[in-house]
This record gives C-alpha cells, structure tokens and sequence, in this order.
C-alpha cells in the first residue's frame, strides 16, 4: 500500500469556540472559551484568588478564556465560585462537541516549591469527582479554601468528565491550591487536543461518549 493510498485527514478542524451565560437571581456569568487558544485570559469575577487560578487554567492549558461575573459578593464567594465552575464546565462541553478525535485523557503531575499534586482526567461523559487535597488554612487571602473542591464539583458535573485530585505533598495552602489548577490545566491540554490517528471518530469502544 502507498501513502497515497491513506485517507486525508482533517488535522484543521473547525475553531473549537463557545459562549455560555448563566443568569440567576444570584449570579450572572459570561464565558468564552477557544480551546485551540495561546492561554490569554480575561477574568474577572470579583474573586482575585479565583481569578489568579482561572489564569492558571488558560496559561497552562493553552486556552483563551474570557469570564465575566457578578455575584451576591455581600454574602459571601460560595455562589460566584459555583457558578463560574458550573458555567466553565459547560463552555468547555460546547466547545468540545461530539468529542470526535481527542486524545480524551489526561495526566499530569505538577510540583509547586514544596506541593505536589497530581490530576488525571477523563473526558468521559460520566461526571466523577475524587478530591484528595488537604489543604491547611480555612483561607487564602479572602478566599475560603472549601471553595477549590466547589468549584471542581460545578466543573466536572457540567462538563461531563471525570477527574481524580490528588495531593502527594504540600503545607502551603496557596501552594497546594496553584498546583492543582496548574496540573488540571496541562492535563486539559493533553485531554483536547487531536488526535490524527483517530481521523474524527469517536475515542471510546462504544462509538459514543
């Protein structure tokens, strides 16, 4: 057989681009996400440490993101936080489409100073969230700490993957936390990117994610 003899593949499919919005009688969120992005982010929620790590996300994972919200500040971060995690994680879902020719998993392990925290995802269609961090103080600056394992539970549910967080070491609380974010970010990447051997199918036996 020739190479000639090979099928084209599409290596240049369509942007992977979507908008979403959330409007509740607590939250409106904006979100747009390029998943074949360079890493430039706009956030602003109204939550600097939120922010901080949703530029994280995009830095790391190669993808642009542009997230705006405004929230019950005045009662506390807990529904700004859900809803960014809820609305991300379904932008990501409608940029992903059919998922037809991703990699689907991703793995990475991710040191910062002294936290090691590792991430494995699937782009499964199943949402699961297993949440190993420990992490030592109620609070980073004003955010309150509880609030990471919030977000990562609106974000698989709504994005319909499953992710497993692990914490191999850390005692610094913002150290921790960054790693996390850096390390679901590069797994991301890994997760969405395509795959030429699949030439656009489905990556999954059942031919349906």
């Amino acid at each position: 057989m020739q190479i000639s003899d090979y099928p084209q593949l599409n290596l240049s499919p369509a942007p992977r681009i979507a908008s979403v919005q959330r409007k509740t009688g607590e939250t409106d969120v904006q979100v747009t996400i390029n998943l074949d992005g360079t890493g430039i982010c706009t956030a602003a929620t109204g939550i600097p440490f939120l922010d901080h790590m949703l530029h994280q996300i995009a830095s790391h994972g190669l993808i642009d993101l542009d997230i705006q919200a405004k929230g019950d500040w005045e009662i506390d971060d807990h529904h700004t936080n859900e809803d960014v995690g809820i609305t991300l994680g379904q932008a990501l879902a409608k940029a992903l489409g059919d998922r037809k020719g991703i990699v689907r998993f991703g793995n990475f392990l991710a040191p910062l100073d002294e936290a090691l925290v590792q991430v494995a995802l699937d782009f499964s269609g199943r949402p699961h969230l297993s949440y190993g961090l420990q992490i030592p103080t109620e609070r980073v600056g004003t955010y309150d700490t509880q609030l990471v394992r919030e977000f990562f539970v609106a974000l698989v549910n709504h994005s319909q993957m499953t992710l497993h967080i692990r914490q191999l070491d850390g005692i610094n609380s913002h150290h921790i936390i960054e790693a996390t974010f850096k390390a679901f970010a590069r797994a991301v990447r890994t997760a969405i990117e395509i795959d030429p051997r699949r030439a656009g199918t489905i990556p999954s036996s059942k031919g349906v994610l």
